[in-house]
């Protein structure tokens, strides 16, 4: 792997008794120290910005995750509504609904089992039936799984917004070094003039 910055002297050429160097920038010879610092002191907010890309990534699947896990239990929310209130059997049935269809084909994406006991197709619809202990331990199983992945996402932004932070302040050193070495630069031409 190449350097990012080489230094090459520049044949016969001296100030005062300096040798004066050109510079070779991630691959791109004839670059002044200007282009050089500037390439040496965005290095790594340009690589801490390559790594907030991966987090937004994650934290987008994670949120796309977390809302098709609502949907899952708002499906099953929905068939827990028709069962029978009295004589709670466990073998008692949802109705057949197609939410519950959706719901199990939803969760089955993110390796979540919902146990349906009975499918049709009619018009056009899947529509699924339950049992009711089947759709309480998929309730449960499905909560677990939004709680975690909801921790986990919290944990993906802080790192985030730490990130973001860190970039900010790279990108803000970076920019006073550059401003400073042109000070400094034009200070001494102006001295060297004057």
């Amino acid at each position: 792997m190449a350097n990012l910055i080489d230094t090459v002297e520049i044949a016969g050429a001296a100030v005062y008794g300096v040798r004066q160097m050109s510079y070779t920038v991630d691959g791109a010879a004839g670059k002044d120290y200007g282009a050089a610092l500037t390439a040496a002191a965005f290095k790594e907010s340009t690589a801490i910005e390559d790594t907030m890309n991966s987090y937004a990534v994650v934290v987008r699947q994670r949120t796309r995750k977390l809302e098709d896990l609502g949907t899952v239990m708002a499906g099953l929310n929905s068939g827990v509504t028709t069962l029978k209130v009295k004589d709670t059997e466990s073998s008692d049935r949802t109705d057949k609904m197609s939410i519950l269809a959706e719901a199990h084909s939803l969760a089955a994406k993110y390796g979540i089992t919902v146990t349906c006991v009975a499918y049709e197709f009619s018009d056009g619809v899947y529509k699924a039936q339950m049992r009711r202990d089947d759709i309480y331990r998929a309730q449960n199983q499905v909560q677990y799984e939004m709680d975690r992945e909801d921790n986990d996402l919290k944990q993906d932004m802080v790192s985030l917004n730490s990130l973001m932070s860190k970039r900010d302040n790279a990108f803000s050193a970076a920019a006073r070094l550059i401003k400073k070495a042109n000070d400094a630069a034009s200070n001494t031409i102006g001295n060297i003039g004057g």
